[in-house]
């Protein structure tokens, strides 16, 4: 260990703060574009979604909070479902807008030709405002899939202001406190053009909106080779981060398990967030994971993901910041290049197993999740029904 890594016990309080969104429908059914696959025991409605976020929480301390889907998790009585998530130790966080799945928006919602469609997509956002209203939510996330797949097929430039006056409108309707969360992805299922397709088309709705327009960065949305620890610095610099998205890939979207592809990628994205000021008292930069666990297990997924994300966290917070300062100043490229490797290859896993005990949690997580029977318990409750998944 280098002399610019600090000691485990003076970032310890630090660890506590953060966070961790996890999203209902990682606990779904999910496939790739040829097959959905099925597991046992999988959620049947959001209740019990909500109740296996739960089982994560309980063994990490890292997930307090659910994010929701509308229309997949829509229910009679969201008071009684947020009821629910108390009674379980964790509440229900962001609410999902869904634009994608309703052959109305076929060829666009916010950004469509026809201001029916385009009313109608509204009408669906707001109706998710109103949820917010039940369960305390701040954040309304927009992910809008419009684009284009040939030239010729929509005006640019009339769909951006289709764009940008359907996200007024949903705007104007929030209530006080809560926030619209823009996120953007390069492509994907537009492969021309994408009317969203990065931070900084993103970046300029939001500013036009208000202060309570940010953006969501979804860490798989970015093309190969992108400097997404750069895109954190820029909008932290802007004071328009507001969420992460948080998930791993090799290619393209393929949203497998934070740190899974490139862990030293992950390490360098928390330490911006550190140094930004986008982590701890103060910030308003909200976590959450969005991934898809196709052919590993759901829960034991996402408990393997929040702890990828603590580890890189805490190796972040290990970086002497003086001395990286200093380097930087002085025109040490290998000093200052020094000092974050010898952060990123500190084996914090034994410090993390001792501060987890230290605050009545199990050392080991996902261990404790095996021994505990929950995941063979609910193979043999959840029997009928039919299990939720991409559109359920």
């Amino acid at each position: 260990m280098g002399e610019a890594v600090a000691d485990f016990g003076k970032i310890a309080d630090q660890l506590g703060r953060l966070a961790i969104e996890l999203p209902s429908w990682a606990f779904g059914n999910s496939g790739t574009r040829f097959k959905v696959f099925s597991q046992p025991g999988v959620a049947r409605d959001p209740f019990e979604k909500v109740a296996d976020a739960a089982q994560v929480h309980r063994h990490t301390g890292l997930a307090p909070s659910v994010a929701l889907h509308i229309p997949w998790d829509r229910v009679e009585d969201f008071d009684k479902l947020l009821r629910h998530a108390g009674d379980l130790g964790v509440r229900l966080g962001t609410i999902n807008t869904n634009t994608f799945q309703d052959d109305d928006f076929k060829l666009g919602s916010f950004c469509h030709a026809d201001e029916r469609i385009r009313a109608k997509a509204v009408a669906h956002a707001l109706e998710c405002v109103e949820v917010m209203k039940v369960t305390g939510s701040r954040d309304l996330k927009i992910w809008l899939p419009d684009g284009l797949n040939y030239p010729g097929q929509g005006d640019l430039l009339v769909r951006q202001e289709r764009l940008s006056d359907s996200l007024a409108r949903v705007y104007r309707g929030l209530a006080s406190g809560q926030r619209l969360v823009l996120e953007y992805k390069f492509f994907e299922p537009a492969f021309y053009a994408t009317d969203v397709p990065d931070w900084g088309t993103a970046y300029a709705h939001c500013v036009a909106l208000g202060e309570r327009a940010v953006v969501c960065l979804d860490t798989g949305h970015h093309a190969p080779g992108t400097n997404i620890e750069f895109i954190v610095m820029q909008l932290l610099r802007l004071g328009r981060l507001g969420a992460f998205d948080f998930n791993s890939r090799f290619y393209a979207d393929d949203d497998l398990m934070v740190g899974a592809a490139d862990p030293f990628q992950l390490f360098r994205i928390m330490f911006e967030v550190v140094r930004g000021g986008g982590y701890g008292t103060g910030s308003d930069v909200s976590f959450m994971l969005d991934q898809c666990h196709n052919i590993e297990a759901k829960i034991p997924g996402q408990i393997r993901s929040v702890l990828n994300v603590q580890e890189m966290t805490a190796r972040a917070l290990l970086i002497d910041r003086s001395a990286l300062a200093e380097a930087e100043q002085a025109g040490d490229v290998l000093g200052g290049n020094a000092i974050l490797m010898d952060a990123f290859y500190t084996d914090v896993r034994p410090d993390l197993a001792e501060w987890r005990q230290g605050r009545g949690l199990p050392a080991d997580p996902l261990d404790a999740y095996r021994r505990g029977g929950y995941g063979e318990r609910i193979v043999t409750e959840r029997v009928g029904g039919v299990q939720a998944g991409w559109g359920a």
